[in-house]
């Protein structure tokens, strides 16, 4: 299966689970495709003890998993692109609910 995961939320504990239900997705052999948007692109920030959102993020690019994050979101935050939230487009986010079988939002 193709899964594609846009996540837009800010909330720790939901980032997190994303992020789990997307590497359990990759074990299965899934192709898996991030999509951070909106406040999602604070993700690596909401990282703490009890959720290591990075830990899952960086399995998750580890394993093949691709991630994308909103640009213009990235801009408006006054952040910078990193590897855990690569500069992408609305068109990378087009490509991505074109080519997958299956869309989450979180």
């Amino acid at each position: 299966m193709k899964l594609g995961i846009v996540i837009y939320s800010d909330h720790s504990e939901t980032v997190w689970n994303a992020f789990r239900l997307a590497n359990f997705s990759l074990k299965k052999n899934d192709s898996v495709n991030v999509f951070l948007m909106a406040k999602g692109v604070e993700a690596e920030s909401l990282s703490n003890k009890q959720f290591d959102i990075i830990r899952q993020m960086n399995n998750f690019i580890k394993n093949s998993g691709k991630l994308y994050a909103c640009g213009t979101c990235i801009e408006i935050r006054n952040k910078k692109s990193t590897e855990l939230c690569p500069l992408s487009t609305l068109a990378d986010l087009y490509q991505i609910i074109n080519h997958c079988d299956k869309i989450i939002s979180f």
